[in-house]
């Protein structure tokens, strides 16, 4: 009656992980959900008309926090592809230092700064990163911002 019961817990277990929810193991997969976030609150923002498909979105290489362990580019890349996935959003370039002067009506810059924003915390299974992801969206040329935001929450230090 053991082996029977045994028998039938097996499948069992095999099927609830087969439906386990994939954990972040990859650097992408940990910065894909702050990508979205930014993605999601530049385009309901006021100054970027909707729809924004003519819009040209000159991304500036984000300022990253050394404590945080990423790259720049690495971040880059995270709020390039959210902004590329938003369906009807703006055309998104990355910004050279060339572009500074003049640019259309139709052109804003996104300038960002990742920080840590608090100590490591130490969790049981984890250990997480607090951060604070600034943005700042101005017109191309201009040196005021139009629109500031800040994103907080955690990374999963595992998946770095």
């Amino acid at each position: 009656m053991k082996s029977y019961r045994l028998l039938l817990l097996v499948p069992l277990l095999l099927a609830g992980c087969a439906a386990a929810p994939e954990q972040p193991t990859t650097l992408r997969q940990a910065l894909f959900g702050l990508g979205e976030r930014a993605a999601e609150q530049l385009t309901a923002t006021p100054p970027m008309p909707r729809p924004a498909t003519d819009q040209v979105l000159l991304l500036a290489r984000p300022e990253v926090d050394n404590r945080l362990g990423l790259g720049d580019e690495r971040v880059l890349e995270s709020l390039t592809r959210a902004l590329l996935a938003v369906s009807d959003g703006p055309q998104v370039l990355a910004w050279r230092e060339a572009m500074a002067e003049g640019g259309g009506g139709n052109q804003w810059r996104l300038d960002s700064r990742l920080e840590a924003d608090g100590p490591r915390l130490q969790l049981s299974d984890r250990e997480l990163l607090p951060y604070r992801l600034s943005l700042e969206l101005r017109r191309a040329g201009s040196d005021a911002p139009e629109w500031r935001s800040e994103i907080s929450g955690a990374l999963d230090a595992t998946a770095l």
